[in-house]
This record gives C-alpha cells, sequence and structure tokens, in this order.
C-alpha cells in the first residue's frame, strides 16, 4: 500500500493554516493526492467533474436570500427587537439556547432548511438576542454585540451539524454507507443515525453550557466597559 497520497491531508493542512481560499485548498489537496496516486491529470480532471455532476443539487438559498432582504427592508429586523424587549425573562443567552434546541431537534427531523444563517439567525434570531440585550443594559458596545451574533451563528452551526446526522435520509448518512460500502461494510442508514444521536446529545450539553454562561459574560464585559 502507497502512502504517497496522504500527502494530499499535508496540503490540505497547510492551506488552512495559512488562511488561503477553501476551493482552491481543497482543488490542491485532490489534484495532489490524485498525482501521488498514480491518477494522470486528465482522469483525474474526468473524476472531478463526474462526481460534481453526480452530486450536484439545485440550492433554495438564490431564491431565499432576496426574500429575506425584503424582508429585513420593511423592518424584519426592527421587529424582532421590539418584541423580545417587551418580555421580561428573555436574555441573550436564554433565546440563543432555545434555538439551539430547537435547530438540532429540527435537524434531526431532516428539516433543516428551517434554519441557517441567511433565513433565521441574521433576521429573527440576532435581533432578537440583540433586543434583549438592550431592553436589559441599554446602549451595548460593539464588542458585546458582536460577542452576542457570533453566539447565534455558533448555535445554528452546531444544531444542524450534529443534528443532522440523526435524520437517516440527510446526505451525510448516505456518503458515510457509501463509502463504508466501497471498503466493503455494509452497514444500514438507520444504525449510522442511531449511533449519532450520543454525539448529538454531547454537542447539545457542551454548547449548550457554553451558551448558558453567555449571560454571565455580557455582564461582566458590560461592567467593564462601563467602570
Amino acid at each position: 500500500m502507497s502512502l504517497w497520497p496522504l500527502l494530499g491531508i499535508a496540503v490540505l493542512v497547510v492551506g488552512f493554516a495559512a488562511g488561503l481560499n477553501p476551493l482552491i485548498v481543497i482543488l490542491a489537496t485532490a489534484l495532489v493526492a490524485g498525482v501521488a496516486a498514480g491518477i494522470g491529470p486528465l482522469q483525474l480532471l474526468a473524476a472531478l467533474g463526474r462526481a460534481y455532476n453526480d452530486t450536484r443539487y439545485v440550492s433554495l438559498i438564490w431564491l431565499i436570500l432576496p426574500v429575506i432582504g425584503l424582508l429585513e427592508h420593511e423592518g424584519l429586523r426592527e421587529r424582532a427587537r421590539m418584541l423580545i424587549g417587551r418580555l421580561r425573562a428573555a436574555t441573550a443567552g436564554r433565546i440563543i439556547l432555545l434555538y439551539l434546541a430547537l435547530r438540532q431537534l429540527t435537524a434531526a427531523l431532516g428539516l433543516t432548511s428551517l434554519g441557517g444563517p441567511a433565513q433565521m439567525v441574521r433576521p429573527i434570531v440576532a435581533p432578537m438576542a440583540e433586543g434583549a440585550l438592550e431592553s436589559r443594559f441599554g446602549v451595548v458596545p460593539d464588542s458585546v454585540r458582536h460577542l452576542v451574533r457570533a453566539y447565534a451563528a455558533s448555535a445554528d452551526n452546531v444544531g444542524a451539524f450534529f443534528g443532522e446526522d440523526i435524520f437517516i435520509a440527510i446526505s451525510s448518512i448516505l456518503l458515510i454507507k457509501g463509502f463504508l460500502a466501497q471498503s466493503g461494510y455494509h452497514i444500514a442508514p438507520f444504525r449510522l443515525s442511531m449511533w449519532a444521536i450520543p454525539t448529538a446529545l454531547l454537542a447539545l450539553a457542551i454548547h449548550g453550557v457554553r451558551i448558558w454562561r453567555l449571560d454571565a459574560k455580557v455582564r461582566r464585559m458590560m461592567r467593564e466597559e462601563r467602570s
């Protein structure tokens, strides 16, 4: 067994560590690994094209973005901020924690399109969390505001990433099944999804604790800002 194709891993690590464009890094990794495995440039290019053609899909994101932009223009963010500002028990951490649980639950049911940075975080979740901040602290500095936005985005990513593997018909489960089948291991998608449940629960618990501590971190930052 030749180990030269593992050079692609080195190219991948160095490329991401250097902060290069991810698309360029992945393409360079494929080229290096393919050449090291003895695949000719034309054969490698044909394999990449065939893989893209077999797995392509039409994303609805280009239809969603104009709708979200129109809603923001009509005041969606301001309405979300005003709505959450009326709830005295609402805090930024509680709102984001609730969204994390809902995001993971809906992703586990295969409803991955119900959330997302463009569809949900930017126009709804982040403004609601910022509204909770303003109702408690008044004027909020940009450092605190950006921190809350980052936590809102992380809740979406963690919830979707670990929740979708529970759904048996998601592309990641089918990809794992296909890879294992090529190696001679035939495992049903249902078994793969069952083994994803403990990982999803751990991700929910670990990131949930981090989000739960967000309110205390925000209070500390506000005290330092005003002192």
